[in-house]
């Protein structure tokens, strides 16, 4: 993008516009909930289309959850190991897993805590992988419509607050 004076704009919007889609991708790998409202928002703000933020958190959401269970099937008991106070629990959780795989699998995306380690004790409690991998997928596309629609609806109240920041950094970049 060029501005008047010729030289290359860069703002927030642009930015979004441009690398959004990739950074929900990598960001609903790790942390998904927080880069999936701010899609949302962004959806809301018509710099991103809705059901691209849903599809780009979804894929990103599960690669991260199919990462995170292939090291659980691999490594899980080295990893889990290491835990030892948490030896109860653990076996609790497994438990729950190999007398209710399907409602594990899916609510564990939903589940404040569990979000890294519940596909982890997944794939450390062997529940295979043409099991794991459609549930999944369903789990993905649940959670990725679900905090994608809490975004966009919130994107009313939100985007006033985002306005005022672009501002502030556009201010900030210029004292640099």
């Amino acid at each position: 993008m060029l501005n008047a004076g010729g030289g290359l704009r860069m703002d927030i919007n642009t930015l979004i516009t441009h690398y959004g889609y990739a950074a929900l991708v990598i960001g609903s790998m790790a942390e998904g909930e927080t880069v999936t409202l701010l899609g949302g928002v962004a959806a809301h703000q018509g710099l991103l289309k809705f059901p691209l933020v849903a599809a780009a958190v979804a894929l990103g959401g599960m690669m991260g959850d199919q990462l995170l269970y292939l090291l659980g099937r691999c490594y899980g008991g080295k990893i889990l190991r290491r835990f030892p106070r948490y030896h109860t629990k653990i076996r609790r959780a497994q438990k729950m897993i190999q007398r209710h795989p399907y409602l594990f699998v899916i609510g564990t995306r939903f589940m404040y805590g569990f979000r890294v380690v519940g596909p982890l004790l997944i794939g450390a409690s062997r529940l295979p992988p043409k099991i794991f991998l459609p549930l999944n997928i369903v789990g993905a596309l649940i959670w990725a419509l679900l905090f994608t629609t809490l975004g966009y609806l919130g994107g009313e109240v939100i985007a006033p607050w985002l306005h005022d920041l672009d501002q502030h950094l556009r201010h900030g970049v210029w004292l640099i």
